[in-house]
């Protein structure tokens, strides 16, 4: 089995859930999916943004990820047999793949070695769910925001292209920490002013990494 990344399968999976999809396209701020509702599907994201999020009673929405382009979602509800736990909708004109419950659980059922692929990756998901709650809890705001910088660019394909930037906003990472946008902007403009990012309209370059690693490690920097 090849190795899964956050949010990727193995390779002969991919291409064989590729083979069973049907295209879609969804406009901006198109909804996919809503929370409460029934799993019928899993999705790949080719080009675009997803927005994954849940709204409270009052109206506040808690932004839970962003997905981007060639990561599979959707998974969760198709296994547990439950309702959807979150909102999904395009942050920009997107496409993806879309793969009918019944076929996906056909396929498993002929080769139930795959279902080994979505255990991990769901356990991938879990550790980094549980990672980000325990910095949530213990890091300061440079460390924590470190560790999400980082976490955006390794789960993205396109990230990983040398001086690519992060196609992400302060508002959608304020969110993500549940922090303000405020609070956001200082900890990048500090950054910005050592060299260690470079902060755009809508997105932003990683120039050292290396420093944002160890800060999120909680080294001295």
């Amino acid at each position: 089995m090849s190795e899964t990344a956050a949010g990727e399968l193995g390779l002969e999976l991919d291409s064989l859930l590729r083979q069973h999809a049907k295209r879609q396209y969804l406009p901006k701020k198109t909804q996919l999916f809503y929370r409460g509702s029934m799993p019928d599907a899993l999705f790949c994201l080719l080009d675009g943004r997803v927005r994954l999020s849940v709204t409270g009673p009052n109206g506040r929405e808690a932004l839970l990820g962003v997905v981007t382009p060639g990561h599979w979602f959707g998974e969760a509800s198709l296994f547990s047999g439950e309702v959807r736990a979150h909102d999904a909708f395009a942050e920009m004109d997107s496409e993806l793949l879309l793969v009918s419950a019944k076929v996906l659980h056909s396929l498993i059922d002929h080769r139930p070695e795959y279902l080994l692929e979505f255990l991990r990756l769901m356990g991938l998901r879990y550790k980094s769910t549980l990672q980000r709650m325990d910095g949530g809890v213990l890091q300061p705001l440079p460390g924590r925001l470190a560790s999400k910088l980082l976490e955006v660019a390794s789960t993205s394909r396109a990230n990983r292209i040398p001086g690519k930037s992060l196609q992400i906003s302060q508002e959608n990472l304020a969110q993500m920490l549940g922090v303000s946008r405020q609070s956001i902007n200082k900890v990048l403009k500090d950054w910005e002013m050592q060299g260690v990012v470079q902060v755009s309209y809508r997105s932003l370059d990683l120039l050292t990494p290396d420093y944002l690693m160890r800060l999120a490690r909680n080294e001295a920097v």
